[in-house]
């Protein structure tokens, strides 16, 4: 910059269009310019300082000529002297409002070194005014290839969006690909399904209550089931409701009057026939559409706390410490199985309906097979009253089990090898268990002491989100025929319904060697 360009600067007020200053800044620094750059740094400056510090710098002839031959000079690389510092001119002197910046002084290291073979950094010590102008006036960034500063604390600017201003130079390539495809893998994983799964976001609050009075606060029953035709039904002592879920209508089944009270109820697969156990030890079987008892099953001497239906075949555990199977089309007992030495108090068919689980208040947790009268598998790692069983629909051959006040964990068993996989200490009294079918997690209810829900990712057993809002043992569970909504019921007679799964994803076809495949 010439003297006589300092001059009309001074004469004009300094209000220069920012075109006149897309040239890089490249000015030599006076011995008093370091003098007074640690005041200048202390201090912001107005427009008015600056141009009193523009007065009292002193600009040499030579340096001016020095400045004139780079500027002239058509080769790609501008040699700068060592030691020299560039000096901010101010933008827009003219305008009302005033600009407060305060730019640091920064020595520009000697570019005399041979360029690293390979490199394809271009200037990087220089900056355009207009870039600087854009980036404070109109809050526009830098291009990326003029960030690549080699100092460490030049114009860290703060946006919206923080990124990284300093590249080294000397990183190594294979280095920076990998990072680049760790950044790409991360993009596809959090657009997958399963990040937006296991990242979803649960109410914590119903979006449904319903009142259930006189619902029986006893951990050894089993008071609803949902059917898969959509509708709920609900044991409130020698009554039953059904609630359906495309009307929301509520309708009374059954009354057994004071003659007998509900101790479990089950439907059946095809959600047509309800099966409902009894304190004196019989089993009801009501026709759905005809709202009328079909038969009457006996074989128990007490109560019948447990169902458990599969296919054509029903499945009833009682407090007389036997299992027995039974056929109600042919109104007959089919089966009977005896080992556990209290009652029973939890029953579930496998997925596949070939093996049985049952739990029950001796601690004990038996795996059965139709036509042998000795368990598979007998496991006795529980401390108090196992009532809460599950079988995994995602892994074949994976039961899980939850025990009471004195145990409080969940266990997880292979009945293939008949081995313990995992376990995990809830801290409270596990009430029931239930797999999801959309995805591979599972949801628990508490007793004693926090009466919580909690949902859970298997098989790394992580907490998925924990559910509050009932004020007693939450001791009976229920799942809608989609699998996305859960229902809950606890000794404060209330029903409470939870967005506690994902939707289905559609089913992809597979080939395995598990599935019979089609002989041409």
């Amino acid at each position: 910059m010439s003297t006589n360009t300092m001059k009309m600067l001074q004469q004009r007020n300094l209000d220069v269009e920012v075109s006149c200053f897309e040239d890089k800044l490249q000015i030599s620094p006076s011995k008093q310019n370091k003098e007074n750059s640690h005041h200048i740094k202390s201090k912001t400056c107005d427009m008015s300082d600056l141009i009193k510090l523009l007065n009292k710098v002193e600009i040499q002839n030579t340096q001016q000529e020095e400045q004139m031959e780079i500027e002239q000079d058509s080769t790609p690389k501008k040699q700068i002297q060592q030691g020299k510092t560039c000096r901010y001119i101010p933008l827009r002197s003219g305008q009302k409002q005033t600009l407060i910046e305060e730019f640091q002084y920064r020595e520009i290291q000697d570019e005399n070194q041979e360029d690293k073979k390979g490199s394809e950094y271009k200037d990087q010590g220089t900056v355009s005014l207009k870039d600087i102008y854009k980036m404070h006036v109109f809050g526009q960034g830098l291009q990326s290839e003029q960030l690549h500063w080699e100092s460490k604390n030049i114009m860290r600017f703060n946006d919206n969006t923080p990124q990284k201003r300093k590249i080294l130079q000397d990183i190594n390539p294979s280095v920076l690909e990998t990072y680049n495809n760790l950044i790409e893998y991360r993009e596809q994983f959090q657009n997958s399904m399963d990040y937006q799964y296991s990242h979803r976001k649960i109410s914590k609050v119903p979006f449904k209550v319903l009142d259930a009075p006189q619902l029986q606060d006893d951990f050894y029953l089993n008071l609803i089931d949902w059917s898969s035709q959509n509708v709920l039904s609900v044991a409130l002592s020698s009554c039953v409701y059904l609630w359906s879920a495309y009307n929301n209508r509520v309708t009374k089944f059954c009354d057994f009057g004071n003659n007998d009270v509900v101790c479990s109820l089950i439907w059946s697969p095809m959600g047509n026939q309800l099966a409902i156990g009894t304190g004196s030890g019989e089993i009801h079987i009501y026709d759905q559409e005809k709202m009328k008892r079909m038969q009457i099953i006996e074989g128990h001497s007490a109560r019948v706390g447990s169902l458990a239906w599969s296919g054509h075949t029903l499945c009833s555990g009682s407090k007389d410490r036997s299992i027995i199977l039974h056929d109600p089309r042919q109104k007959r007992q089919t089966g009977k199985f005896e080992g556990h030495k209290q009652e029973v108090c939890g029953l579930k068919w496998s997925p596949d309906e070939y093996q049985l689980a049952s739990g029950g208040n001796d601690n004990k947790l038996f795996v059965w097979r139709v036509g042998s009268q000795i368990p598979l598998a007998k496991f006795s790692q529980h401390q108090a009253a196992v009532k809460a069983i599950a079988w995994s629909p995602h892994r074949h051959g994976l039961l899980s089990s939850g025990g009471g006040t004195a145990d409080r964990t969940i266990r997880f068993f292979n009945t293939l090898t008949t081995q313990q996989l995992d376990w995990i200490d809830t801290g409270s009294q596990v009430c029931n268990l239930m797999f999801s079918k959309n995805v591979n997690e599972f949801v628990s209810t508490h007793g004693y002491s926090m009466n919580q829900i909690v949902c859970w990712k298997y098989p790394s057993l992580q907490k998925v989100t924990t559910l509050m809002g009932h004020t007693s043992r939450v001791l009976f569970l229920a799942m809608s025929p989609d699998g996305e909504t859960i229902v809950t019921g606890a000794g404060d007679e209330t029903l409470r319904f939870w967005n506690a799964f994902p939707k289905k994803e559609e089913a992809q076809p597979t080939n395995t060697i598990l599935l019979p495949q089609m002989i041409r």
